[in-house]
């Protein structure tokens, strides 16, 4: 963690690592603002500030007398099925736009090519998008792609067709890995975002298998305040990808 962030948002982090972790459940009780102040140091302030806007972004909840504690969860259950983005927004009467951020051809990194069981230095293509409703984002899609799956990945116009469209019609799903996860948004993508740093956030990675191979791997970014996982699960369904 960098030295240089506030202390406030060191302590969100803290605090979103630890219900994240299920360390603290949801419903339970976090420890006091002079508990927190005491084992970091730092001033109550800066705790309220912490408690604070985490209770303002529904990740805990405070009572008058009786303490903070974790918020319920908005979402019940793990979300298995993923449909388009552009169908869910379109779907809840909402206009869909996008705006593509990186769109190239890159080496590798070993911590990527771990992800498609490749050697570090291996080409994949890597698209990053943020798509958008009614003007306002609501995901921001890191996506590499195996180009034995997609080879022509790089040319799709990504106005007209998503990344989850085009790899449906060209790499037929076999199977899908999920996980979702708590986060806290860097800088960089509370300025994606368009939300502040240290915002928390709603992070689902995925994998999908095509013809043998892995065919993609992906991190869909969501500010948790916008949007939340509701779905169900149905054996046999092919729509993830």
């Amino acid at each position: 963690m960098s030295k240089s962030q506030p202390q406030y948002l060191k302590l969100k982090q803290y605090i979103v690592r630890h219900i994240t972790n299920g360390d603290w459940p949801p419903l339970g009780r976090i420890p006091s603002e002079n508990e927190l102040a005491a084992e970091f140091g730092i001033a109550r302030m800066t705790v309220n500030r912490a408690l604070r806007e985490l209770t303002h972004a529904g990740i805990l909840t405070r009572t008058q007398g009786s303490g903070t504690f974790v918020a319920e969860p908005k979402a019940e259950s793990t979300m298995f099925e993923v449909r388009s983005i552009r169908d869910e927004i379109l779907a809840r009467g909402c206009t869909h736009s996008v705006k593509v951020l990186t769109l190239e051809s890159i080496s590798a990194r070993l911590v990527v090519a771990r992800q498609f069981e490749l050697d570090s230095g291996v080409m994949l293509h890597h698209s990053r998008l943020l798509h958008l409703a009614d003007n306002k984002p609501v995901q921001l899609e890191d996506r590499f792609v195996n180009p034995i799956c997609a080879p022509d990945y790089l040319s799709v116009d990504f106005h007209k067709e998503t990344p989850h469209q085009y790899l449906m019609r060209m790499a037929p799903l076999q199977r899908a890995e999920h996980s979702i996860e708590a986060e806290v948004a860097s800088v960089r993508v509370a300025s994606a975002l368009s939300i502040q740093p240290g915002a928390p956030l709603l992070v689902l990675t995925r994998r999908t298998w095509s013809r043998n191979h892995i065919a993609s791997y992906v991190r869909l970014t969501h500010p948790a305040d916008r949007y939340r996982f509701v779905d169900t699960f149905r054996v046999g369904d092919s729509s993830i990808s």
